[in-house]
């Protein structure tokens, strides 16, 4: 197998991935799309490693790590999914600007509140 088809399959994931984070709403999805990006780079890793044949397999130990805190990233990523859901009724990410405001604007107002 040529290192170019795995790297251009990789570079066809990764870009389905940026592509899944920019244009969903929902935030499991994004999770998802996240999640492809990690995987394309383990692909690559694991390409190059196989391409190099190196004698440690680095490249194999470290797509395992990715794998690792892809798992964490996911653990932590649906708690706080489930925990705004509970809170908000929606998991949409565009309906979730409250989150991101660091100084309460009173409605009607410009300025933020002293």
């Amino acid at each position: 197998m040529h290192l170019s088809l795995a790297l251009g399959l990789s570079a066809l994931l990764f870009g389905l991935g940026v592509y899944g984070v920019l244009a969903r709403r929902n935030a499991v999805a994004v999770l998802m799309a996240v999640e492809l990006m990690l995987n394309a780079a383990n692909l690559d890793l694991v390409a190059f490693d196989a391409w190099f044949k190196d004698q440690l397999h680095s490249g194999q130990v470290f797509a395992l790590f990715v794998i690792v805190v892809a798992a964490a990233e996911v653990g932590v990523g649906l708690a706080i999914v489930l925990s705004v859901f509970r809170l908000r009724d929606t998991i949409a990410v565009d309906r979730l600007r409250m989150l991101a405001d660091r100084d309460p604007v009173r409605v009607g107002d410009t300025e933020p509140v002293p």
